[in-house]
């Protein structure tokens, strides 16, 4: 039985080697390093720039990654793709390689109505045993979910094998909406990287997505909140915020730019490569203004008092 989603998930970077092939090596310490940090679950998503590796090495990052977890969390998968064929194809992958979840953006490159983006989810809801989280990437890319996609495949599947990840912009009301239209029987996560969390919390999410380079903080503020410290919760998300606006300049080129900067500079990546084409470098004056930013986040979390 696949274990349940819940609290801090973050979305793995991956690390390239000079010539171009994953690190595997530093993969297994980005995962032990995350588990360290008390993270919850973990998967891939759009910075696992998930787009930009071929089958294959989606295989080999699904059963790589549930290796490395070895049991001791849940572990999802990305599977959306350009077809339905294909999206299910990569969900059962993930399935086989002993994933606990899958989660599926639409299609990217064209617009779809609304029945045949609910023919798409469902294709992977009947086709795999495990839950599928529909995700709504539209704030940095494709195209939105409308709520009667959502309430339809939650009538058909029920809570526990359809979950959902509304990025649509405005974060938090879309979050509500969702909330409000399926009675709160929805298991809603989100994905601002941070930069929404304690407003995200407030709607009633079962959990968080962010990126790995600064899960300690995001763990950090989920356990505050959790505990009704709020001062706290707020002293270590402002720094935080503040790092993902700056990524958010340059849509997802931004988040990979400044989130493997920053696993860099932790000593856990030896290198920031992406896997080109890409069209943003982080250029000085904005690493400059991330390194006072991660300083002051270092700080809150070495000066803070410890959360049960």
């Amino acid at each position: 039985m696949s274990k349940r989603l819940q609290g801090v998930l973050p979305i793995v970077q991956t690390p390239f080697l000079d010539s171009d092939e994953i690190d595997f090596a530093t993969l297994a310490k980005e995962v032990d390093w995350g588990l360290a940090q008390g993270i919850d679950g973990l998967g891939t998503g759009m910075v696992s720039e998930l787009l930009k590796l071929t089958a294959t090495e989606r295989q080999a990052l699904a059963e790589h990654l549930v290796q490395y977890a070895a049991s001791r969390v849940p572990v999802f998968m990305g599977v959306g793709a350009e077809s339905s064929r294909q999206a299910l194809e990569y969900a059962r992958v993930a399935e086989r390689a002993g994933c606990d979840a899958v989660m599926a953006t639409p299609p990217i490159s064209g617009r779809v109505n609304e029945e045949a983006l609910t023919r798409y989810f469902r294709t992977l809801a009947d086709g795999v045993n495990v839950p599928i989280i529909v995700q709504d990437a539209s704030g940095y890319v494709g195209q939105s979910i409308p709520m009667q996609v959502y309430t339809a495949l939650l009538d058909r599947y029920g809570p526990e094998k359809i979950l959902f990840k509304p990025e649509a912009s405005p974060v938090g009301p879309n979050l509500s909406a969702v909330r409000d239209a399926t009675g709160g029987t929805a298991r809603i996560f989100e994905g601002s990287g941070g930069i929404f969390l304690i407003d995200s919390f407030r709607r009633g999410i079962a959990g968080t997505m962010p990126g790995m380079e600064v899960v300690d903080g995001i763990v950090a503020v989920w356990r505050a909140l959790h505990n009704g410290d709020e001062e706290f919760a707020y002293r270590v998300a402002h720094p935080i915020g503040a790092m993902v606006a700056l990524q958010l300049q340059a849509s997802l080129d931004g988040f990979l730019a400044i989130e493997k900067y920053l696993l860099v500079k932790r000593g856990l990546f030896s290198s920031a490569r992406r896997r080109g084409p890409y069209g943003w470098e982080l250029d000085r004056e904005t690493g400059e203004e991330v390194e006072r930013l991660f300083q002051q986040l270092q700080q809150a979390l070495q000066n803070s008092r410890v959360i049960g």
